[in-house]
């Protein structure tokens, strides 16, 4: 039963999700001391309001507090513009340069079709010459 519970921690997409999740946990505390101390702290010098939460209108005497709703709009594209930006791009280069193709570095000899260095002049197999 212990080994059993252990090979199933110890595979590879259990502990990869693990550490996503802290990562990711880690990562949206970033994010959101960087929206909540920074950014609504600018739009707040611009606008001259410190937080849109005590934005509301009243409509047949009802109170719709679209402030709440404009803090979580905002909010979500800080936090998707940051993730796009520091993991997605990053991630996508990586994944470009991984996969780019090689470049030859044998050619195949027209007499025999057998792989040759490209700087090689003769076929060490056949021994024909090879442009």
């Amino acid at each position: 039963m212990l080994k059993g519970f252990r090979d199933f921690i110890l595979r590879g997409n259990v502990v990869e999700l693990a550490v996503a999740v802290l990562i990711g946990t880690a990562f949206g505390a970033v994010v959101t001391s960087f929206t909540k101390d920074i950014l609504m702290q600018l739009i707040a010098a611009i606008v001259k309001t410190p937080d849109f939460s005590g934005l509301a209108f009243s409509l047949h005497g009802t109170l719709i507090k679209y402030g709440s709703f404009l803090n979580a709009i905002i909010n979500f594209l800080i936090v998707a513009s940051m993730i796009y930006f520091f993991v997605v791009l990053p991630l996508k280069y990586l994944m470009a340069k991984a996969n780019a193709p090689v470049a030859p570095t044998t050619k195949t000899c027209t007499e025999c079709l057998s792989e040759i260095p490209l700087p090689a002049r003769r076929c060490k197999f056949c021994t024909q010459p090879v442009a």
